[in-house]
């Protein structure tokens, strides 16, 4: 995510290209060179979804992710991932506002900031699950399933445990 890319219809290296935004002492950026991979590894590692998750798999589920990171001031403070073809598909996931920063409306401006990248627009189909911020996630237009009778899902539950007994 961090290489150089090859212009269109040109042999030109240029730097990708990087979105900030910001609200008072408070920055959400897609950069992933600010991310703070210890922080955002400590929540997830502890929380629900992927609770015991190896660090390894969160850098490379990041590596290969669009990313972004919610800080105040240098702080990592939140994060979102969304996994995506950047063209018909995406999957928002591993969204976090840390609980002493929640109740700003941070995680909806996290939120709204995701929705704005240039390459989550035009999509098909966006994605999540939630196990408790629907009204949240609602903001954005996200709902129930139309057809939940058409999706479908390998779901291996405590799969991290799992991988920690095989070491």
């Amino acid at each position: 995510m961090n290489s150089y890319q090859l212009m269109p219809n040109s042999q030109q290296l240029v730097p990708p290209m990087y979105t900030e935004y910001h609200r008072g002492q408070y920055t959400v950026s897609d950069d992933p060179a600010k991310l703070d991979v210890d922080a955002i590894f400590d929540f997830l590692t502890h929380c629900y979804w992927s609770e015991g998750i190896p660090r390894e798999i969160v850098e490379r589920a990041i590596e290969h992710s669009i990313c972004f990171g919610l800080f105040d001031g240098e702080k990592q403070i939140g994060f979102a991932r969304v996994i995506t073809d950047h063209a018909t598909y995406a999957y928002l996931c591993d969204v976090y506002v840390l609980e002493s920063f929640r109740g700003k409306g941070l995680g909806t401006w996290l939120i709204s900031c995701v929705m704005k990248h240039r390459d989550l627009q035009g999509l098909r189909r966006f994605t999540l699950l939630t196990r408790d911020a629907h009204r949240l996630y609602q903001k954005f237009g996200f709902g129930a399933a139309k057809h939940p009778s058409r999706y479908m899902e390998i779901h291996v539950a405590d799969i991290y445990k799992k991988l920690l007994k095989e070491k």
